[in-house]
Order: C-alpha cells, then structure tokens, then sequence
C-alpha cells in the first residue's frame, strides 16, 4: 500500500531534521541569463562582486517549512520567518553559499555539504547541508527540498578540541626545554621476548649482551621535537637532527640508557636521571632527562614524551667547585687538603715505601716585597707548571704552604726521588731560559719512609733538610749583598 498525500504531509512536518521545500526557478532564470552574458567561472564571478550572491538568494522562493524548522531558528510561524531570512543567510553563510550555487551551476542536482545559519535572536547555528532536485523538476527548479541538521555541538567540540591541541602543540613547540614525542613499542617488545625466554636478573642478562641495548637504543623511533631540542643540538631542522641521531647519543650515555631499560624492566614507567649526549658540532651537553610513557599508552609504550634540561653550565660549575675544594687556583696543582688525605690515605693501605719530597720556592717574600704580589703570583705560576710537568703517577705534587710544595711518590725509593729531583732542575733551567726576570730557584729536601714509620715522621725529616737548604741559601744571599755593599 503506498502512503497518500496526507501521509506525506505528516512526515514532512514532524520529520526530526529542518525541512525545507524551496522553489529555484527564478535561480535557474538568472543562471541562464548569465550564461547568455559570458559567464564561465560562476565562483570568481560572484566574489568580484559580493551583491551577486544576494541577488541569488533573493530568487530562492521558500514554499514550506516544518515545526523542527521553526523550533531550530526560533520563529513563530513561516511567514515570520521569511520575513526575516536576511537575519538568517548572513556573513559567514554566504562564503558557503557561493559554493552551494556553483554545484548547481555545474549540473548537481544533488550535493551535501556544511553551512552556517543564525537564529532569530542572533545565535549561530553550524549546519549539514543537503539539497535535492525533486523529481520531474531538473529543468525549472521549481521544487527543491533541503533539509538542515545541527550540528552546532558537534563543531563547538570540534572547535574546543582544535584549540586544545594547538594549545598543546604551542606548549610543546615553545618550551624551554627540549622535549621529545618518542616511540618505544619495538624496545617493549624487544624486552618482552627476552622477558619470555624465562630471564629473571634484566641487570645481568644487560651486562652479558651489550648488543641488546645497542639494539634497542636503534629501535627507539622519534615522533617529534621541539625547536629548543634544534636549538640546543645545534641542529638546522629536525631532518638534520633525526639523520644524525647517532652523533648525539653515543658514548657515555650508552650506561644510563641500559639503566632505563632496567627501569622500564620492573615496571617504572616514569623516569628521572642525568646522562650526557652530544650537540651535532661535537660538544658534550650534560642533561638531566625526564622520561615517562603517556596515559593510554602504558600497555605498549607507543607514545613517550622524553624532557631533556641542559645542566651543563651547572655540572661545570660543580666540577669547578670540587677542583677548587683539591686545587691549589693559582698554580693549579693539588692543595695541601688533598695532600692531607693521600698521606692518610697511604698510611692506612700502608704503602711501603714512600719516597718525599719537599720543595721551598727561594726569595718568594722578597719578591712580594720588592715587586709586588702579582709578580709573585707569576713566579708561583711558573712553579705549578714545572712540577706538574715533573710528576708523573702515581707519584702526586701538592701545594702545601704559601711558597712550600711536596712531592709523595708510592712505591719509591731514595734513586726515585733524586730522579725526581734531577728532573724538577731540568725543567727549572729550561724555565727560566724561556722567562726573563727572577729565575726560579728552589730548597729541596728529600726522604723515604722506613718500615714501621709513620709518614708523617718521614715528611718530618724532609722538611728538615729543606729547611737546612733554605738556610744555606739565605746564608749566602746575605753574604752577596754585604759584597755589593761600599766599603
């Protein structure tokens, strides 16, 4: 049995969409007409001049709307809403409009596609567009049915989840530190086999296999970087970087990556650790990584998001600090608290013997007297540099007093140290060929530790004997300048 007219009235009327029975013809008039005139590119001819696209609309002739068509636009009846289509086809609706009729200028007679609509009191409404041709109307347009479904929430969380993710991507992409979108599914797969091959100690089986973690440093696949990641590799663009990935993590990052693997092993998903990587010009960057496998990606670890902070400038400074703390600054040899503890240090492995040897730089505070501290300084200087040049290990030389110096030498003897001490002349003559001014000239005493002796005791002695030199040498600089005197 087929549904008569009234039928059909009734499904036009309480259908759940916004229906729409519109009459083109007047549409389809002036597309001719135009087309008498020339037109042949009906898109640029209706943006050359905006008032064309409302001529269109002008022509299309509402026949019939239904109840969810005035529920949808907020009018009370048809013909108030008619009467005021102009505040319904409106500002943003015509770019979409233009684009509607140049589907009808190319022979659709069917086509789908978004629009935008306004209510009455102003809101706007996003809408799915779809028209048809009715039957037996492919000529004149004389019926048209459009129907218009809201979608208005669906594009407001459309638009609310653009936003966040360009939110996100600007977060990402401007963040101080470098951070890295990674994927590490074929490492999680790789420590699942081993997993299932009945291995229990991961530590072990790592230290067994170093090729196991070569291998998987080669499957970590990365997403995407930031540009402070470009920035701090010294990388142009982030082809370069990926090209050359090997050249940054190499080296002595090789033991804090396994220790991840180990991490990611028993289950710890979030990591934290300094490690060292390498920018593209070569230079070492120490970082302090922050790695952690995203929500939602806990069960393959598809999606890792790897921070990395350039800690460089305060791993040099530390180091500079602990140098400091076992350095002498102006001559850069060791200080006498170093020098405290190698003395400790041996006495309780009990090294026997240990041959000594102290060393006085001559005439430092008649320098600083006469000429100032800073030539002194240069002359101290001078020093550092021949005894770090005359002290080979496991021998060490310690500053250990303003103008005093020791030597300890592990394991040696008495022919050690006067070796030690042949060589110390023959660098100080060799020094003061290439430096004008005062000369370097040295007190030196030696000793070596008998059995049973406390080191301290065998420094005693050394010191003694340089102290005997120093004697001698003031003795005679005394005698020389009384020479000089007038009789």
């Amino acid at each position: 049995m087929k549904p008569d007219d009234d039928d059909f009235a009734s499904m036009f009327e309480l259908a759940p969409v916004s229906l729409w029975l519109e009459d083109f013809s007047g549409l389809a008039r002036l597309f001719s007409q135009w087309r008498a005139e020339g037109v042949n590119d009906l898109r640029a001819f209706l943006r050359a001049d905006r008032s064309r696209v409302a001529l269109c609309s002008r022509e299309l002739k509402v026949v019939r709307v239904n109840r969810r068509t005035l529920e949808l636009f907020g009018a009370a009846d048809q013909a108030t809403l008619v009467a005021n289509l102009h505040r319904v086809f409106r500002d943003d609706m015509l770019d979409h409009h233009v684009e509607e009729l140049v589907q009808l200028w190319n022979g659709a007679r069917t086509y789908a596609g978004p629009t935008v609509n306004y209510t009455l009191d102003g809101r706007r409404l996003d809408l799915h567009l779809q028209v048809r041709v009715l039957p037996g109307h492919e000529q004149d347009w004389q019926r048209m049915l459009l129907s218009l479904e809201d979608v208005s929430e669906r594009e407001a969380a459309q638009a609310r989840l653009r936003r966040s993710e360009r939110y996100a991507q600007i977060l990402f992409e401007h963040s101080p530190v470098s951070l890295w979108v990674q994927d590490f599914s074929a490492v999680k797969r790789l420590i699942d086999e081993v997993r299932d091959q009945g291995i229990d100690d991961f530590r072990v089986f790592t230290d067994v296999h170093p090729e196991f973690v070569d291998r998987c440093i080669s499957e970590v696949r990365v997403v995407d970087v930031n540009s402070q990641t470009l920035s701090m590799f010294r990388a142009p663009d982030k082809a370069t970087l990926l090209k050359r990935l090997p050249d940054i993590f190499r080296d002595d990052m090789r033991r804090p990556f396994t220790e991840q693997l180990i991490d990611l092993w028993i289950g710890k998903l979030q990591q934290h650790r300094e490690t060292v990587n390498y920018a593209l010009d070569g230079e070492m960057i120490h970082v302090h990584l922050q790695f952690a496998v995203l929500p939602g990606h806990e069960h393959d670890w598809s999606l890792v998001q790897v921070s990395l902070t350039d800690i460089t400038a305060r791993r040099r400074a530390e180091s500079y600090l602990e140098f400091l703390g076992k350095h002498d600054a102006l001559t850069k040899l060791r200080n006498r608290s170093f020098f405290d503890d190698e003395l400790n240090r041996l006495e309780r492995k009990q090294t026997q013997p240990v041959a000594m040897v102290v060393i006085d730089l001559n005439g430092l505070k008649q320098i600083n007297d006469e000429r100032g501290h800073r030539a002194g300084d240069m002359l101290l200087r001078r020093v550092g540099e021949v005894l770090a040049k005359a002290t080979r290990p496991p021998a060490t030389v310690a500053r250990i007093g303003g103008d005093e110096f020791a030597v300890l030498i592990p394991g040696g003897d008495e022919r050690a140290a006067e070796d030690f001490v042949a060589t110390l002349h023959e660098l100080v003559d060799l020094n003061n060929q290439f430096h004008s001014g005062e000369p370097l000239r040295f007190s030196v005493g030696i000793s070596v530790s008998q059995p049973g002796e406390r080191l301290e005791s065998a420094l005693h002695r050394a010191d003694g004997q340089m102290y005997r030199q120093k004697k001698a040498f003031h003795a005679n600089a005394e005698n020389d300048r009384r020479k000089d005197l007038p009789e």
